[in-house]
């Protein structure tokens, strides 16, 4: 099981009180993670990437062991801590300004 931890507004639309736990199956990507996610919670669809595209939104941002994995592709696998469930991966919502 992947944990996966929302912004508070997220968590809100999914009536989901913590962190979400997902199965994904073999390989264990970034791509595979968000779609069992969006799986699990259809009301997600659309909030996190884009419906046509599956491109992040703006101002949404994925980060695991402290790495941040926005830029990287679609196919890039999780850290093995996130696999093995002893990290989260999270979905965060950036701050625009200055």
């Amino acid at each position: 099981m992947i944990r996966i931890v929302l912004p508070y507004h997220l968590r809100t639309l999914t009536r989901l009180e913590g962190e979400a736990l997902v199965e994904v199956a073999d390989p264990i990507t970034i791509g595979a993670t968000l779609g069992a996610l969006e799986a699990r919670y259809p009301v997600l669809r659309g909030t996190i990437r884009d419906h046509g595209t599956l491109k992040r939104r703006p101002f949404i941002r994925y980060f695991a062991c402290k790495e941040d994995l926005s830029l990287d592709p679609p196919e890039t696998p999780l850290p093995e801590a996130v696999v093995k469930g002893v990290e989260p991966f999270m979905v965060i919502g950036a701050i625009a300004g200055g």
